[in-house]
């Protein structure tokens, strides 16, 4: 994918709010995805395994947005959350569904 990743409406008044604050945010996440090996796609799949173990949409949107931009397929993007159902368990994994295909509904 070409086109850049779109900030949600929620994140966008964060960075107008707190526009120091995000950067600093923004700067610490760049930093530490440059500073090992796991390549970006992975690096977003396995940032959306945890927004979805804590439950949180807005991340899960942004982390299946983000691994989808860097290459992932929405095969993956399911597959990353099925791997989860031992783990966090199938209510947890089935709601992290629902929230990556509000992603492909909004299409």
């Amino acid at each position: 994918m070409s086109e850049q990743v779109k900030p949600s409406k929620h994140y966008r008044k964060l960075l107008k709010k707190f526009p120091d604050v995000m950067t600093a945010v923004e700067n610490l996440g760049a930093t530490i995805r440059d500073a090992g090996p796991i390549d970006r796609k992975t690096s977003e799949l396995i940032q959306l395994a945890v927004a979805a173990a804590s439950q949180s949409t807005g991340s899960v949107h942004s982390h299946a947005r983000r691994a989808l931009h860097a290459g992932a397929t929405m095969e993956e993007v399911h597959h990353t959350l099925l791997l989860l159902i031992s783990t966090i368990g199938f209510p947890k994994v089935a709601a992290a569904l629902s929230w990556v295909n509000e992603l492909k509904d909004k299409k």
